[in-house]
């Protein structure tokens, strides 16, 4: 059992630890993350909504780039977490329910801003369970849609909208749809890939540089096309992998169950022997 005297010299253990120093490049990164989800806020209160949405992809490439430098760098800390997490609420969450509250949910009213709001705290609990669950899911795969995804997907609906010059008013009801369905896949147990197989670096056959130039140039001739197109197709990966699987995992729910009252047969015929 602990003694006073060591429960209170854990803080300060702990804020020693900081006194000594954190590690500047990844929470540099993060920073600059958080800095762009900002200035994305910044842009949308000023009404340019097609810089906002730039912004949060800048965000969400400074995000993906943070966990990898802390990563290669071996400097990955407990600070990182948090802070990363607190910038991904900011960036991810905050900044795109107000872009897309001011850019099309207004004129619904309480329902509009209610969609904002249910986005935002979907994404914060989102985060929250990804944090507690670190440790016991397999890397390979997300449970729930990422938040900095659910960012992306609608940062490349207003560019979508922008470039053909769409004003926010057309489909707004797919819109409103969009964000209720958005909120609800971060909540979910939807498993979606996290590219974090190690087998992605390593050697692929020469067909795949191919298809990944072409894809380089189909997404240059026409970026906020395809940038849609491949955040719609990453969003609708989850749900679609679920319905496909589903037969598979029924069967091996059935085996299991099975097998289990197989187990309990057989331990009441041994106990019955045995009387």
């Amino acid at each position: 059992m602990e003694t006073p005297e060591q429960i209170e010299a854990q803080p300060a253990e702990k804020s020693e630890n900081i006194r000594r120093g954190i590690y500047i490049l990844p929470n540099l990164i993060t920073a600059g993350s958080l800095f762009a989800g900002f200035y994305s806020m910044v842009a949308t209160l000023n009404g340019n909504y097609g810089s906002a949405a730039i912004w949060i992809f800048i965000s969400a490439i400074c995000d993906g780039l943070d966990g990898k430098v802390a990563r290669m760098t071996n400097s990955t800390s407990q600070f990182g977490v948090e802070f990363d997490s607190l910038a991904d609420l900011v960036a991810f969450g905050v900044t795109p329910g107000l872009m897309m509250y001011a850019w099309a949910l207004k004129p619904f009213g309480r329902l509009g801003w209610l969609a904002a709001f249910l986005f935002v705290v979907c994404g914060a609990l989102r985060l929250a369970r990804f944090n507690v669950q670190v440790n016991t899911v397999e890397s390979k795969r997300f449970v729930g849609l990422p938040i900095p995804a659910a960012a992306s997907m609608v940062a490349s609906t207003v560019l979508l909208f922008n470039h053909f010059g769409w004003p926010s008013s057309y489909k707004k009801l797919a819109i409103l749809a969009l964000i209720y369905l958005l909120a609800f896949l971060m909540v979910s147990s939807v498993k979606y890939y996290s590219f974090k197989d190690p087998e992605l670096i390593k050697k692929q056959p020469f067909g795949f540089l191919v298809l990944a130039v072409v894809l380089l140039i189909i997404v240059a001739a026409e970026p906020a096309v395809m940038v849609f197109v491949i955040m719609l197709s990453y969003v609708l990966s989850g749900p679609i992998g679920q319905l496909l699987s589903w037969p598979r995992r029924r069967r091996l729910e059935k085996a299991i169950h099975k097998g289990h009252e197989e187990l309990l047969h057989d331990h009441v015929v041994k106990s019955g022997d045995e009387s």
